[in-house]
């Protein structure tokens, strides 16, 4: 659909934008959010990129802490949509690095501080905030203007999102989303070993159950437990099977082209985890790295 002959871009624009908080979900899901990113691959918006994320991310902060009520429907949709559009800056250059770092504080200030994990809920369709959430650092990730330090922060956050307290228990692809955010990471190769491997024990860290000789004052495994398992078994199985870029994100064909350049340490250091969470069912680890003397040079 092309912009109404009869309405100018920005009226259009404030009613979509708004309808991204909408209770019904196919004002939200089938018309604000199609449209939307309809006319930002179209490019109607390369002019007008920077004003539209700054007008986006506000809806990030609607409602931020609140469990349960309405509005973590503009929140997550509000993300998502941001997401889109430092998609379109990846494909086009058409924002100041400025303006993305900024947008990329308020999405990891948003992340770690969102209370409501629901999915799909009744009368209100998708909410989805983990899933979206793990869509806009993903899109973060691919940006030209994250370096070093800013990968490790976004590697950080996604740390502390999955380890937080909780009572939801993720579903929905959420693990899958996240560790995609974290593969997307991986695959710019700024991130080595020693950088990642410490993050990974941290997760480790996390999953360890406490040592008790009786009684537990909750349940073990709670939430957030299970959570940073299986999130760590999704990474697993993406580092082992590898992933692919989407076709609609130009740059995604060489990014994704190769496996990450310390996928082999890093499928080492996953599995450490895994195992310790369970050390009696699974067998000890049996690696042997190589010592730096003793590698053959061709």
């Amino acid at each position: 659909m092309d912009v109404p002959a009869d309405r100018s871009l920005d009226e259009s624009t404030v009613e979509l934008v708004e309808m991204l908080g909408h209770p019904n979900p196919r004002m939200r899901e089938d018309l604000a959010y199609p449209l939307l990113t309809t006319w930002l691959t179209r490019g109607v918006y390369d002019d007008l990129l920077t004003g539209l994320g700054d007008g986006i991310t506000p809806g990030m902060r609607q409602g931020l802490g609140r469990d349960g009520d309405i509005s973590v429907v503009r929140r997550s949709y509000s993300a998502l949509m941001l997401a889109e559009i430092i998609g379109r800056d990846n494909n086009e250059h058409l924002v100041s690095s400025s303006s993305v770092l900024d947008w990329g504080d308020r999405a990891t200030t948003w992340y770690v501080r969102e209370q409501d994990h629901r999915g799909w809920i009744p009368e209100l369709g998708w909410a989805n905030t983990i899933a979206h959430g793990a869509d806009l650092l993903a899109a973060l990730a691919r940006s030209r203007h994250f370096g070093r330090l800013e990968l490790t922060v976004l590697l950080d956050v996604i740390a502390d999102r999955v380890l937080a307290p909780t009572a939801y228990i993720w579903g929905h692809g959420d693990v899958d989303r996240l560790a995609y955010a974290v593969m997307t990471l991986l695959h710019r190769n700024e991130l080595g070993p020693g950088i990642v491997e410490p993050w990974l024990a941290r997760l480790g860290e996390g999953i360890r159950p406490p040592r008790t000789r009786g009684h537990l004052a909750a349940e073990w495994p709670p939430p957030s437990v299970r959570n940073t398992s299986s999130f760590l078994r999704a990474l697993h199985l993406q580092l082992a099977l590898g992933v692919q870029g989407r076709h609609d994100l130009r740059t995604d064909a060489e990014l994704f082209g190769q496996p990450p350049a310390h996928r082999a340490d890093l499928l080492l250091a996953v599995l450490d985890q895994i195992r310790a969470e369970q050390p009696w069912l699974y067998r000890p680890t049996t690696k042997a790295r190589p010592l730096g003397g003793d590698r053959t040079v061709k």
